[in-house]
């Protein structure tokens, strides 16, 4: 019995110095410079940069072949650190943020389902509203957010624009493509993406967009024109005047925020 005692365990040491001496001849150093741009990250790992998770992506940054801008969570402050860190070039980044192009006051069908995803609903019943553009609310965009900048209210997706990255993960697993990234500095927006005709839109929404183009008329920058029976505005050109607000008798165009939105009285 002894005999078997002795002999296991002399291989086991046996194997620990050959695992030890394979670790000690075939160890790569790591960069040093990769664990601190991962220090650096959000650490949200939510793999918008097209990596696995940050880690990945600091190596793929330490090494030259990516650029730390791309990450989206990347704060301003934290990406001057990275590109001291690297000895490159400062490049500007944008900051953009998702905003749902929807006021969720359309009709809703009345249905039992126990589907709880919106891409699962849209497979099975197409959705669940009189509208077909709109917002079916079972908050997928909501689950998929990993900075918790997302909330449900009254069906209707709200995003909180302070902790939005823009990491685009929101807009994905949208199934009615009504999240878009947009220019976190755009003053004003239109909450519709119904290309349905007016008479319609009015029968099965409170406030969506009738395509009427009296916002078009009162822009004097050429900001908005319509779509297929829908408002668009072009953020390069809008000023934020907030005639455009006041000229749409659906109260469909809001400004984004009270301090970036100048609204002339």
């Amino acid at each position: 019995m002894w005999q078997a005692v002795i002999v296991v365990g002399g291989l086991g040491i046996l194997f620990g110095i050959t695992l030890t001496f394979f670790h000690i001849k075939f160890h790569v150093e790591e960069n040093p410079i990769i664990s601190k741009i991962q220090e650096l990250l959000p650490g949200a790992n939510c793999g918008a940069c097209g990596y696995a998770g940050c880690s990945a992506f600091a190596e793929a940054v330490a090494s030259g072949k990516e650029e730390p801008e791309k990450c989206a969570g990347l704060s301003e402050e934290n990406l001057k650190k990275i590109c001291a860190l690297l000895g490159i070039e400062e490049k500007e980044k944008r900051k953009m943020v998702a905003r749902v192009f929807c006021c969720g006051k359309n009709v809703r069908r009345v249905f039992n389902s126990p589907v709880k995803d919106c891409r699962q609903l849209k497979a099975l019943y197409n959705t669940n509203l009189e509208c077909e553009y709109g917002c079916i609310g079972l908050g997928s965009c909501e689950k998929a957010c990993p900075f918790g900048a997302i909330s449900m209210e009254d069906g209707i997706p709200k995003i909180d624009e302070e902790k939005c990255t823009g990491c685009g993960k929101c807009v994905e697993v949208c199934p009615q493509n009504i999240i878009h990234l947009v220019p976190y500095e755009n003053k004003v927006y239109v909450a519709c993406s119904s290309h349905d005709k007016g008479a319609k839109v009015i029968k099965i929404c409170e406030n969506g967009c009738i395509g009427c183009g009296k916002c078009v008329k009162v822009c004097e920058n050429g900001a908005i024109k319509l779509e297929e029976n829908l408002a668009v505005v072009d953020f390069e050109k809008c000023d934020g005047c907030g005639k455009c607000i006041e000229a749409c008798p659906r109260k469909v165009i809001f400004p984004v925020r009270k301090e970036v939105a100048v609204l002339n009285k």
